[in-house]
């Protein structure tokens, strides 16, 4: 059928990866799972892709229908375990049942808000007739089987294989359409009376790929200051647009109209309080509940917020010629400011290597089309500020639930869906602990990706406030570890930094290794610096 089947070292990487096709390609990603703790394994995965809004097909195996309930080997009640986590979660009971349950489920899964659904498929509704009638003994009844059994087996397996070759229409999927023209109105009136405007754009927005570029242009074209998250962040790699980097908070706290395009209220705007009080609030969103989430907006619009954008941007009632020239070059002198800063900080002498250093070196070997994966805590954190994202889809990060271990099956999916880009996972090293083995899958499918890992031997965003709070570094401490030769020894290439004057000649030779069809990985021992220091967030 021309569907490639990629087998993994642990359920949650499947589901990652399916996670990961899904926002990259625009296409549904399928993960299968065997039954009973091969579901279990994916409650994360699932609750992450729940949580980032991404449409994702789970199939599960089940034992044989004639044995559920009867004490079969991993036989528990799967719906339960993920109805809460699913939008869509059902049992198929016959095989024609089949086909119209997948387009049921790919349908619910990718209208709306998305997220992840389940299909549970008993194992005997997954071979030929012919094959289960043997499984059921009904190929050679003798004596042993009383009639009454024989007769249930019989009217067991004619229920489930009745109809089987039976086919059904195409399910058409019907997109959800709004007239947006009274609301375009409406916010036109609000950003012309505005001095001081800040766009916010999340994931949400950036959920077609088919519309990045005119996204892209619609942000041009309204030329309105804006700031950007998530997945949003691929929107960098365009420098000509009006986007800026730093001092968010800054800008939140002097806006007189704050538009949130796909972005709740929730930790992350420090629950909209971060928003000046008097400040006017659009908010555009597929939920709801995230267009109310904590902060009443003044104005809120059920629609896919990137679509809106473009809408707006095309209806003529934009605002090309812009009037926060002021505006805009005080919000330019700080991020420039705050740029200078960092580039200050990179050239302070630490233990090691200093993770800024690191990221900005990084940079110039990052190319146009690559991929950035982020999987980690501090050291992830610290090279968001600073590593530029080459096209729409160059930064993938696990979202809102700030889910570690994600990084083995993004970089699959990311490789997947892009072959031809080089695709960078940047790893903490306590979130490298849970991709390590993936390595020996990517190995044996031929996935040549780069690792880079920041090694500071510790859970160090835990360890910056709790060593302050509370004087106790205890479970935050891991051990500098060679990564690199436990990767070399599944048959990838590893490679070993701790100082400054290596970074580039090394990952050169990272970029070579990939180009051949190693896996590769770079482990860097870093130094400690205080760039993140007060930056717990809860």
């Amino acid at each position: 059928m021309g569907i490639r089947v990629i087998d993994v070292r642990h359920e949650s990487t499947a589901v990652f990866a399916a996670d990961s096709i899904s926002r990259l390609s625009g296409i549904i990603g399928v993960a299968a799972v065997t039954a009973g703790p091969g579901l279990t394994n994916t409650i994360t995965a699932i609750k992450n892709a729940q949580m980032a809004q991404v449409p994702v097909l789970i199939l599960g195996g089940a034992a044989a229908t004639v044995l559920k309930d009867r004490g079969s080997l991993q036989d528990i009640d799967h719906l339960s375990v993920v109805e809460s986590i699913t939008k869509y979660a059902k049992t198929i009971k016959r095989v024609k049942d089949l086909q119209p349950s997948l387009e049921e489920a790919i349908s619910t899964a990718t209208s709306g808000v998305p997220g992840p659904v389940y299909l549970e498929i008993p194992v005997d509704l997954l071979y030929p007739e012919s094959l289960v009638r043997e499984w059921y003994g009904l190929k050679s009844i003798g004596k042993s089987m009383p009639w009454w059994m024989t007769r249930y087996l019989n009217w067991n397996v004619n229920r489930i294989f009745k109809d089987k070759n039976k086919t059904f229409p195409e399910n058409t999927r019907i997109e959800d359409s709004q007239d947006t023209s009274l609301h375009i109105h409406r916010l036109s009136e609000m950003l012309q009376s505005a001095k001081q405007p800040v766009l916010l754009i999340g994931s949400q927005a950036l959920i077609n790929p088919a519309q990045h570029e005119k996204l892209a242009d619609a942000v041009k074209n309204l030329n309105i200051p804006t700031f950007v998250s998530g997945m949003a962040r691929g929107l960098l790699s365009k420098s000509y647009l009006p986007i800026f980097r730093h001092e968010r908070t800054k800008a939140l706290k002097e806006a007189d109209l704050v538009i949130l395009a796909g972005v709740p209220c929730d930790f992350r705007l420090d629950y909209g309080r971060v928003i000046n009080h008097k400040a006017k609030i659009l908010s555009i969103n597929l939920s709801r509940n995230d267009l109310y989430l904590n902060r009443k907006p003044t104005k809120a619009i059920l629609t896919s917020p990137g679509t809106f954008l473009i809408d707006w941007s095309n209806s003529g009632k934009n605002n090309s010629d812009s009037k926060w020239v002021n505006w805009q070059e005080q919000l330019a002198i700080r991020n420039d400011k705050r740029q200078t800063d960092i580039i200050d900080q990179s050239n302070i002498a630490t233990d090691f290597v200093n993770p800024m250093k690191l990221c900005l070196s990084l940079n110039e070997h990052i190319q146009g089309g690559d991929i950035i994966v982020a999987d980690g805590g501090d050291f992830v954190a610290t090279a968001s500020y600073i590593l530029q994202p080459r096209s729409f889809t160059g930064w993938l990060d696990p979202g809102v639930f700030g889910t570690l271990g994600v990084g083995a099956g993004f970089i699959l999916g990311a490789k997947l869906t892009h072959p031809n880009s080089v695709v960078w996972a940047i790893y903490g090293d306590g979130a490298f602990g849970y991709s390590l083995m993936e390595f020996d899958s990517f190995v044996r499918h031929n996935i040549p990706v780069i690792a880079i890992i920041g090694n500071d031997a510790g859970w160090t965003q835990i360890a910056r406030d709790q060593v302050h709070m509370l004087g106790s570094a205890v479970s935050t401490e891991l051990a500098p570890t060679e990564y690199h030769k436990a990767v070399e020894a599944l048959g990838g290439a590893g490679y070993f930094i701790d100082d400054e004057n290596q970074i580039d000649e090394v990952l050169t030779h990272a970029k070579e290794s990939a180009q051949s069809g190693k896996p590769t990985v770079v482990n860097v021992r870093i130094g400690k610096t205080d760039f993140r220091k007060g930056s717990l967030s809860m």
